[in-house]
């Protein structure tokens, strides 16, 4: 479908071609492609992600000034790299996630772009949580700031699939295929959502699984995964 083609978030692809478009609302006009979307989307994730090593990098200096060994950049700021890594993880993770959802999505809604710049508020604010668990540790409200962030994100997401699954002629195609897909990815996306509220909950509950609590995420939609393999035909 071009880009001048009508969206309509409530059709299924059903519709017979020959009858006349009907203008929506949520039509997005000026001809924008979802790759321009996906590639708007890809360039301020790797910002984000890039930022999150500058509070590491500012740590040299600091260390050259107070006469401290080069080692200690290191062996001195170990909860800094690990909130490092850990939110590296996760927005590589989301990042990988989201470019599964829309790397054949070819249109875009009014609705669809405002979620996705939800989704990408989520991933710009993450650096400022991810700066405050280096440096606070284990506190619960800093540990709230950052499930909050990621649950956000997801929500976003979640939102982002609904209309593509509601609306499969947004797909480069349409068919049985595209539709299963869509479908597959809006269950696992609800399974995150799922994981992610326990996951706080047990950061909340028990400080010392704050953090560790994520692994569900890489749990409950596996399971989802395996099980729609094992019910294929």
């Amino acid at each position: 479908m071009g880009a001048s083609g009508v969206i309509d978030e409530t059709e299924t692809g059903g519709a017979d071609p020959a009858e006349p478009s009907v203008p929506v609302p949520d039509r997005i006009e000026g001809g924008v492609s979802g790759e321009r979307l996906v590639l708007f989307t890809d360039a301020v994730t790797a910002i984000s992600i890039t930022l999150l090593i500058l509070p590491l990098v500012d740590l040299v200096p600091e260390a050259a000034s107070a006469h401290e060994h080069a080692s200690e950049v290191i062996t001195g700021h170990l909860d800094q790299i690990w909130s490092f890594l850990l939110s590296f993880a996760v927005i590589a993770n989301i990042w990988r996630e989201h470019h599964r959802a829309f790397s054949s999505v070819t249109e875009f809604t009014r609705s669809l772009m405002v979620w996705n710049m939800g989704w990408l508020l989520s991933v710009v604010v993450l650096p400022l949580p991810t700066e405050m668990l280096g440096t606070f540790g284990r506190d619960r409200f800093v540990a709230a700031f950052y499930y909050s962030t990621l649950l956000a994100g997801m929500v976003c997401r979640f939102a982002m699939l609904r209309i593509l699954k509601a609306t499969p002629a947004l797909f480069e195609e349409d068919g049985p295929a595209v539709r299963r897909r869509a479908q597959d990815l809006y269950t696992e996306s609800w399974l995150n959502v799922l994981a992610l509220v326990l996951a706080f909950a047990i950061a909340l509950a028990v400080p010392v699984l704050q953090y560790y609590s994520l692994l569900l995420l890489a749990v409950l939609p596996r399971l989802a995964h395996s099980r729609r393999q094992r019910t294929a035909p």
